[in-house]
């Protein structure tokens, strides 16, 4: 009996879009947790009796975590697709359990274990989240990422603000130690959605082949110019994450809700502009986009000193999150618009050890500034390193994406 052409393109369209869906509301989920990390900080600090030092070493450890466990997480993505739902329902409980530690913690050494397990679901979620994703959506892949980063936002927006808003009523280690049950609750849901939804290739992979594709893609040197660049970038992003809820919590002293409305700011439109800026480097390429957005934000981090008073910070902030996250999806497809077909997940692998030494070293130097001058002098590395960011990726030319669909 031959099977109906027509119903399986049904059928693959509507799993496409349902693993869109499910990934989607995963990522926001994934950035709930994410964007917590920023708004802990003041009450960690002061719970601990911390320095700005030790305050930009946790950053530091969760960056670390992060970017050092990619590669070996895309690798385990790339290599079995088939349990793509139990790694993404790993990343959900790591975070649960890295915030259940942090609620519980007496002693910074916890806080340190703390902060690498989060970065940690970042690791396992990312890469075989958007590696599922890149490789179902060849032709539109800068659309579907950030669609997918949409669900960032959202969650970017929305967790700093709720949670910002409980901490006025009740216990922040109280609400932490809650976060656990809830990881295990969504992991379960994404984890059936994606086992549900996600169409996977049984190819047998050849390790030779492997490290083949890996060394051609990291020699190429629009790779090298994306990655240097999107370093610089992540230095900026991770000291605003790290230094900004400080600036407005201790110098400004503004209360957890406030806080949280600001953290807010920094991602709610970005559910606007991540779309666009997908769409827009999909048609007239990721250099395109990615230039003119790291030279913006480089301009937007001054705007952070010169602000005079709450509302021109509101309208700083604002326009920092058009760009803050937005451009992370963008400069990952055109990694990926490099990559072998088998190196999806590993590709983000390779960027995020690339930029490692860059990233693992910005918040302590940053801390180092603070102590030293004032917290204003953290936002200035940010513009001066975002500038590097603009300034590197200017010499090199971009093929066309749709000249790169794998």
């Amino acid at each position: 009996m031959k099977s109906d052409p027509t119903k399986e393109t049904e059928e693959s369209f509507l799993s496409k879009k349902m693993l869109l869906i499910i990934l989607s509301f995963g990522h926001t989920i994934v950035h709930w947790y994410q964007g917590l990390f920023s708004l802990l900080l003041p009450f960690v600090k002061s719970s601990l009796l911390l320095s700005d030092v030790q305050i930009g070493i946790l950053s530091s450890i969760r960056q670390s975590a992060m970017t050092g466990l990619n590669l070996p997480s895309g690798f385990v993505a790339d290599s079995y697709r088939r349990h793509t739902s139990l790694i993404l329902f790993s990343a959900i409980m790591a975070f649960g359990s890295g915030y259940f530690l942090l609620g519980i913690t007496k002693t910074y050494s916890i806080a340190i274990l703390a902060s690498a397990v989060i970065g940690s679901g970042t690791a396992l979620w990312h890469p075989a989240g958007i590696g599922a994703l890149s490789i179902t959506y060849p032709k539109n892949r800068g659309t579907a990422l950030s669609i997918h980063g949409v669900g960032a936002s959202i969650g970017d927006s929305l967790g700093p603000i709720i949670v910002g808003a409980l901490f006025l009523q009740f216990s922040w280690k109280n609400i932490m130690v809650l976060h656990l049950p809830a990881s295990i609750i969504t992991g379960i849901i994404i984890s059936l959605g994606v086992m549900k939804a996600y169409r996977w290739e049984n190819e047998k992979k050849q390790f030779k082949n492997y490290i083949s594709d890996i060394k051609k893609l990291a020699s190429n040197i629009q790779t090298i110019s994306i990655m240097a660049s999107y370093s610089f970038i992540l230095m900026g992003r991770l000291v605003i994450q790290t230094f900004l809820p400080i600036y407005i919590s201790e110098t400004l002293g503004y209360s957890s809700f406030v806080l949280g409305v600001y953290l807010t700011l920094l991602y709610v439109l970005g559910m606007i502009s991540q779309p666009i800026m997908g769409i827009a480097s999909d048609k007239y390429g990721r250099k395109m986009v990615l230039a003119p957005s790291y030279g913006l934000l480089s301009i937007l981090y001054l705007g952070l000193i010169i602000s005079k008073n709450s509302i021109q910070l509101g309208i700083v902030i604002s326009s920092i999150g058009l760009f803050f996250y937005a451009v992370s999806n963008v400069a990952t497809s055109a990694i990926m618009d490099l990559a072998n077909k088998n190196i999806q997940s590993s590709s983000m692998g390779i960027m995020g050890l690339f930029s490692q030494p860059f990233t693992l070293i910005a918040p302590i130097l940053a801390g180092f500034f603070v102590q030293s001058s004032n917290i204003q002098s953290a936002f200035w590395f940010a513009s001066i390193v975002s500038l590097f960011a603009f300034i590197t990726l200017l010499p090199v030319s971009f093929t066309n994406p749709q000249q790169n669909n794998k």
